[in-house]
């Protein structure tokens, strides 16, 4: 199946593409490269899904803030390519969690978002180098954030 066939499948609601909340551009593409800026949980209805993973949120619910900042990076690179099928492979993901001192479950909470890049872009081109970190506070209070470099097709 392709890309697209696979994120179809799922039958899941991406959010429209996020605007950017700065002085930034939240997508460029520089030869087969595509560098995806920092995205959020953004929900199909515009909102943030917000809250402190250890305080205001579980590991659980941050898991499914991660899986939803996944398919708002989907809406953005949907719009910004035309379809995911133009996309070679997903190469790194730089994952930050939103977490209380002491917290050290922040591979379990990006994995939200790995997990979904396997099911939509399969085992070899969905599976990238990562980091996942835990830093004291995000924009808007966000429970994650994270940045995604994509190659192109030729």
């Amino acid at each position: 199946m392709s890309f697209d066939a696979n994120l179809d499948a799922l039958n899941v609601e991406l959010p429209p593409a996020p605007k950017a909340m700065g002085l930034y551009k939240p997508v460029i593409t520089v030869g087969k490269i595509v560098y995806l800026s920092g995205h959020g949980p953004l929900s199909p209805d515009g909102t943030l899904q917000l809250g402190k993973v250890g305080q205001d949120v579980d590991q659980v619910v941050g898991y499914a803030a991660a899986r939803q900042t996944g398919l708002a990076m989907l809406a953005t690179l949907k719009a910004h390519l035309g379809s995911l099928d133009k996309i070679n492979r997903l190469v790194k993901t730089f994952g930050m969690v939103n977490c209380v001192d002491g917290f050290t479950q922040q591979p379990a909470v990006i994995n939200g978002f790995s997990e979904l890049m396997k099911e939509v872009f399969g085992e070899d081109c969905g599976v990238a180098a990562r980091s996942a970190i835990g830093v004291n506070a995000l924009p808007a209070n966000m429970s994650v954030e994270i940045e995604a470099i994509f190659e192109l097709k030729d």
